[in-house]
């Protein structure tokens, strides 16, 4: 489970990390708070850093159920994919929109996989009386 804890703070620290980089946005296009509009570029980094902490509230869960259920290591490998997958996702989005599709399928297809893995475990180990 010391893979797991690991990624949780890269986790952690990447949407740290992107709210920071949304705050140097917000002085370098002259967005002032609490406005989330008013320069295109801004309103990327803003939806970036959204967009993760949307992903976050599911990933979390999902890699610590996924390691209890599975396995510890797939479950931080996942992890892993996960957050490659969102500096992808980011760099992309921020460069085109339209872009974004390779970085949030690497993100959302190991976050899918694990829910898929925990529901059919849970499930065997309910009828199995596990």
């Amino acid at each position: 489970m010391h893979y797991v804890a690991i990624v949780s703070v890269l986790a952690f620290a990447q949407v740290i990390i992107m709210g920071v980089l949304v705050a140097r946005a917000r002085g370098r296009y002259g967005v002032a708070a609490p406005s989330v509009t008013g320069h295109e570029v801004f309103e990327r980094y803003f939806r970036v850093h959204l967009n993760t902490l949307e992903q976050l509230v599911i990933f979390i869960p999902s890699m610590w159920l996924f390691a209890h259920y599975v396995s510890p290591r797939w479950a931080a490998a996942a992890g892993v994919l996960f957050l490659v997958g969102r500096v992808v996702y980011a760099t992309s989005y921020i460069r085109d929109p339209k872009s974004r599709s390779l970085g949030f399928a690497l993100g959302a297809v190991p976050m899918l996989l694990m829910m898929v893995g925990v529901l059919v475990s849970a499930i065997h180990a309910l009828m199995t009386g596990q």
